[in-house]
């Protein structure tokens, strides 16, 4: 299956290198067939390095190629809305890395839009698909820790380096480039959220920097999150029983767990099954869908993508964050 990849930023990179590494171990399920970006060169720079066989100067351009079976959207989040479909004008099954769109309101016209063409879309969200989604669902129901009753987990990287973080035309900023994870992880393990309150810190472009985030549930559960963009954290993220607690390593792309007990002994350590990026799970996934003729992936439903954003749209309401890209989606 023929994949193109729409940007030649870090993370396409880091997407063509997972098909590279799934093809070398014998795994030709999908190929990296072409990128594109807008800068023709930088382009042909991309399908060099990562050796994809087509590179194109327009988004466009690769959509228009009948050869192409999907692609991956991998620019900044402002761009996703309008991208999710021009793929879907021209036939091109979506795997969008996330956030999915800035908001709830783009998500569901652009997945409305998606199924009204026949194509798949589905969120890239890499830790959705991945199976420590199943051993940490599993761990918990052993009832090795008791009843859960908190969880806390953080996700903070030094990167306003990057253009794209600090400004709020690209959607920039804390939330829904790493926040997101901490919320993802909150809700895969408690479910969906009664109640939200939040605060942030902003820099002078009124982006946010810092979130801390309070998700609260009617039963007393409790999720206390934080995100940061100009900082480094442990990335941990722990769930807190009446008999012990797990404590999941790096909430981003767990490596393993280990179990507490009421003590706190260890009592038991779970490493993360062998993995080439993370990446994979997401992509192999996708592929599967589209030849079954699904048209959306069950590891993430267009109903957990909307209501992720959604959720999202109240945190920013509370923070007083907006991004232009709002004013003219053209809904």
């Amino acid at each position: 299956m023929n994949l193109g990849i729409l940007g030649a930023g870090y993370i396409a990179g880091v997407m063509a290198e997972t098909i590279r590494k799934m093809n070398e171990s014998g795994d030709h399920t999908v190929r990296l067939y072409a990128v594109a970006a807008r800068d023709a060169d930088r382009a042909q720079a991309f399908a060099a390095r990562y050796g994809a066989e087509k590179a194109y100067g327009s988004y466009e351009e690769m959509l228009r190629d009948p050869d192409l079976d999907f692609a991956y959207i991998a620019t900044p989040h402002s761009h996703h809305y309008h991208l999710i479909k021009l793929c879907a004008d021209h036939g091109k099954h979506v795997l969008c890395e996330k956030s999915f769109t800035v908001n709830a309101r783009q998500a569901e016209d652009a997945i409305r839009y998606a199924r009204d063409k026949g194509v798949l879309v589905t969120e890239a969200i890499w830790t959705r698909y991945q199976p420590m989604r199943k051993i940490i669902d599993e761990t918990i129901a052993s009832g090795i820790i008791g009843e859960p009753k908190m969880l806390t987990a953080n996700l903070c990287y030094a990167i306003t380096q990057n253009h794209r973080i600090v400004v709020p035309e690209l959607a920039g900023g804390a939330l829904l480039d790493v926040g997101v994870y901490t919320l993802n992880f909150a809700e895969m393990v408690f479910g969906r959220a009664d109640g939200v309150r939040c605060a942030c810190t902003k820099n002078e472009n009124g982006v946010d920097l810092t979130d801390s985030i309070t998700l609260t549930w009617r039963d007393g559960r409790v999720a206390n999150l934080t995100a940061g963009v100009h900082c480094v954290s442990d990335q941990l993220g722990v769930i807190y029983g009446t008999d012990g607690y797990v404590m999941v390593e790096d909430i981003n792309n767990p490596t393993g767990l280990k179990v507490f007990d009421g003590d706190r002994r260890l009592v038991r350590e779970v490493s993360c099954p062998p993995k080439l990026t993370g990446y994979e799970y997401e992509v192999l996934e996708t592929a599967r869908c589209i030849r079954e003729g699904l048209r959306e992936c069950p590891s993430m439903p267009h109903e957990e993508t909307i209501h992720m954003l959604e959720l999202m749209d109240h945190v920013r309401a509370q923070m007083g964050i907006h991004y232009p890209c709002e004013d003219v989606d053209a809904l």
